[in-house]
């Protein structure tokens, strides 16, 4: 089951409350939480659309950014052998490290 919807380069996570019997949605990579909801996948979507344009309409009224700002830094842990193999394959590929590392997550993270 997919459980992702993409709207105006938002994307957000949409699971299914069996206790209320409706589909819930929060947007990811905001600053402000902003859910959604709807007993249909229909009325999720609409749902879904209308918060993020209400959102859009709020942020420009107030003047600030809507998408959360990343400094571009992280920092993983992991374990030993994955690392040297991490390194040997970005070897591998003629890059750095942290090259091969960005363009894999990079491709990890297209999703849509």
């Amino acid at each position: 089951m997919k459980n992702t919807l993409f709207y105006k380069d938002f994307t957000a996570r949409v699971e299914f409350d069996a206790d209320d019997n409706i589909f819930v949605g929060r947007v990811l990579g905001v600053r402000s939480i902003i859910g959604f909801h709807g007993e249909t996948v229909s009325e999720l979507t609409t749902d879904f659309h209308n918060a993020i344009d209400h959102y859009l309409k709020v942020c420009r009224e107030r003047g600030d950014a809507s998408q959360k700002s990343y400094s571009g830094n992280m920092t993983l842990r992991v374990p030993p052998e994955i690392h040297a193999a991490a390194a040997m394959a970005a070897k591998a590929h003629g890059k750095s490290l942290n090259q091969w590392a960005a363009n894999v997550l990079k491709n990890a993270g297209d999703t849509h």
